[in-house]
């Protein structure tokens, strides 16, 4: 079954979410504690995810550009908006608190060469091992961030069903028509831009900045054109 992985990991999401809840009446202080831990840990896996880049020129210009199209889109206001309807529907208490545990959680589940690599496996292979192991990575962050964000953190599971599924059906058409050099360049670069962005809200969580990363995403798009680009040069 070609979408397995991707439901574990939505459920994974969902189930760790819940869990979550059970662990919410716990102290500010170390409620702000634990959320600087989970900042650093963040921010350090994204500089990590950004030193894989081969040629780092790729990254700036994908990030500058991907911030020019965003800008223009708006992308953050859309997933606030997402956020808020949200709110409004369950009739949250403070305002703003499920909509911040939405973006940021959906951002740092969609975000990464786990989802992509991971739904191309499920796609070409049927082999879901790479999303079985995000699904457990997904789920303890989820439950970590619930107990501090909030109920908003089990919406993330719609966008990563929906964003890992897309990829997993579509994958026997990239793999038909993508020569494999042109994939693996772009997954490399795509997995350090994705980490410039991981490292953005990572920072975010911590409080020191408010970076729009939302704002950022079409930078994927442009790693992809760039990379295509110079491969046929």
């Amino acid at each position: 079954m070609v979408l397995l992985g991707t439901i574990v990991n939505g459920l994974a999401i969902v189930v760790a979410s819940l869990m979550g809840l059970l662990i919410r009446r716990i102290p500010d202080k170390m409620r702000e504690t634990i959320m600087i831990a989970i900042a650093l840990a963040v921010v350090v896996l994204g500089l990590d995810m950004a030193l894989k880049s081969e040629q780092f020129l790729i990254v700036i210009a994908s990030l500058v550009v991907g911030a020019i199209v965003g800008e223009i889109l708006d992308l953050e206001g859309g997933l606030n908006k997402v956020g808020a309807w949200i709110e409004q529907r369950l009739g949250a208490a403070e305002e703003g608190s499920i909509a911040k545990a939405f973006v940021t959680t959906t951002l740092i589940y969609v975000v990464g060469a786990m989802a992509i690599l991971g739904a191309l496996d499920s796609g070409l292979r049927g082999d879901h091992s790479v999303l079985y192991t995000k699904s457990m990575l997904d789920g303890f962050t989820a439950m970590l961030f619930t107990s501090t964000l909030g109920i908003g953190v089990i919406f993330s599971a719609i966008p990563v069903v929906l964003y890992q599924g897309g990829i997993a059906l579509l994958a026997t058409q990239i793999y038909e028509y993508v020569p494999q050099a042109l994939m693996n360049q772009f997954i490399v670069e795509m997995t350090a831009t994705g980490g410039v962005m991981i490292m953005a809200i990572g920072l975010n969580i911590s409080g020191l900045l408010k970076i729009r990363v939302a704002n950022l995403l079409p930078g994927i798009v442009v790693v992809a054109v760039i990379v295509t680009v110079l491969h046929m040069i």
